[in-house]
């Protein structure tokens, strides 16, 4: 009764934040960046609400190859957007940038270059093709610190524990249920957040506030939205782990400042799973249409080194809509059974 009585509470939360919030002003100017003017909410908070993307091809981690090159130049930036946002390149192309050779980089980028086996679903409806991805900044990377913009070394005991596990995995991933990755399963995409990244595809994110509460509602998600209170309380007792941690906020001027503590080791993220992380993000609407998101992660049981992050939002005037990609986790159930039937199969024949 207690977990439906909060679940119920969950959403009672949810439809009021959803609901107009009558008495927002929003004072931005239109015409130029230069005459930005920070909107408030009728309470008198910066005002973050809409919908945002934060869609880009700029890699998480600086390509290799570009050494200390911290940003692209104006006309460097020009002709990767513009080969970037042409006709025909696959919006999940990934981490297309890390490529060097520009031939190779190209039969990555166009899905015209895909083998006949390549399945995919139609882009232009699914990933609203109308809006090219993109570069969202010059930066070569979106970590911006470490200077190199790359992630620090792992933790010797952390990496001994991401060889393991990959060990214990290797020919047995369709064994059980658990051995299938978290977002597969339904628990929690590593994107959502804390801290948030930008996903593949159905990259819009919501964010509803009320002078108590920030809300984000991620498009492509597998938990509830994220409810973050505003009143500068302490987390909850350390002994209470969640998979997206223990969110508080508070402003500091016009900067929406959120920590989160309480992960659990079962939440990986980098590939790396303590219970030690803390995340610190940071949330400055800088322009009209765009917010400066920012994040550091600290966690010395997993990295050397803290490190940090920038990702722009940009404001996008277009509807979410509920995403479901396998509801009920039918599909787990159905690719467990194929390689039960596969091993069957191979039992009879001898192999």
């Amino acid at each position: 009764m207690t977990n439906v009585r909060r679940q119920c509470r969950l959403i009672y939360l949810v439809t009021v934040l959803m609901l107009p919030l009558a008495g927002v002003t929003v004072t931005a100017q239109s015409d130029a960046d230069a005459q930005f003017s920070m909107p408030h909410t009728a309470w008198g908070h910066p005002d973050l609400q809409g919908t945002w993307t934060m869609e880009t091809f700029t890699p998480l981690q600086r390509p290799e190859h570009l050494g200390d090159k911290a940003f692209y130049s104006e006309e460097e930036l020009e002709e990767l957007r513009e080969l970037l946002t042409a006709e025909g390149v696959d919006p999940l192309a990934g981490n297309v940038l890390a490529i060097e050779d520009e031939q190779e980089r190209g039969e990555r980028l166009f899905q015209t270059n895909r083998d006949d086996t390549y399945v995919h679903y139609d882009n232009e409806l699914w990933l609203r093709g109308n809006t090219p991805k993109g570069l969202s900044s010059n930066r070569t990377s979106l970590i911006v610190d470490p200077p190199n913009g790359r992630l620090p070394a792992r933790t010797e005991e952390a990496a001994m524990g991401v060889a393991t596990r990959r060990e214990a995995r290797t020919g047995r991933e369709f064994d059980s249920l658990e051995m299938r990755p978290m977002q597969e399963r339904g628990v929690v995409w590593s994107h959502e957040g804390p801290p948030m990244l930008p996903p593949p595809y159905n990259d819009l994110m919501h964010i509803m506030q009320t002078p108590d509460y920030v809300a984000f509602v991620p498009e492509l998600r597998t938990n509830q939205p994220r409810l973050v209170p505003l009143d500068g309380g302490l987390h909850i007792s350390s002994k209470i782990e969640q998979f997206s941690g223990d969110s508080r906020g508070r402003w500091e001027g016009d900067t929406l400042v959120v920590e989160t503590t309480n992960f659990t080791d079962k939440t990986r993220f980098q590939g790396v799973a303590t219970s030690a992380m803390h995340v610190e993000e940071r949330f400055t609407r800088d322009g009209d249409g765009t917010i400066r998101y920012e994040f550091t992660v600290t966690d010395s049981d997993a990295w050397t080194a803290p490190w940090s992050v920038e990702v722009p939002m940009m404001m996008r005037d277009e509807t979410m809509y509920e995403y479901a990609c396998h509801e009920g986790n039918y599909d787990i159930g159905n690719v467990l059974l194929i390689y039960r039937n596969l091993e069957k199969q191979a039992a009879a024949e001898g192999r």
